[in-house]
């Protein structure tokens, strides 16, 4: 599958939506070219606990968002953005301001 720079890749993390609310965070773990022109085999790791891994048969623009029906329920896929940052900068809060810093608590093995 040829993807342009919108469409959501392998290794991508997405948020599912059932019913207009998030549901679970997940991981395209596989996309394939299914049996049906124009749809694809679409493997997600749900990250929940425990893990699970589900297959769904997609067309592209329901991998990239577009709204979806499964078993007569709404669904989407939002693509999460990546957040990156140089080092030594400080990441923001939701107020533009720089996040509380927290304490740092080792593990320690008994």
């Amino acid at each position: 599958m040829e993807k342009d720079e919108k469409m959501s890749r392998e290794g991508d993390v997405v948020l599912v939506y059932y019913e207009d609310k998030p549901a679970v965070y997940a991981r395209i773990e596989n996309i394939e070219t299914d049996v049906k022109k124009d749809w694809y085999q679409v493997t997600l790791q749900l990250l929940t606990l425990p893990a699970q891994i589900v297959t769904w048969i997609l067309r592209g623009p329901y991998i990239d968002g577009e709204p979806f029906t499964m078993g007569g329920k709404t669904m989407h896929l939002e693509k999460v953005k990546r957040v990156s940052r140089k080092k030594g900068e400080e990441l923001e809060g939701p107020t533009g301001e720089a996040p509380a810093r927290g304490k740092v608590i080792p593990f320690k093995r008994t």
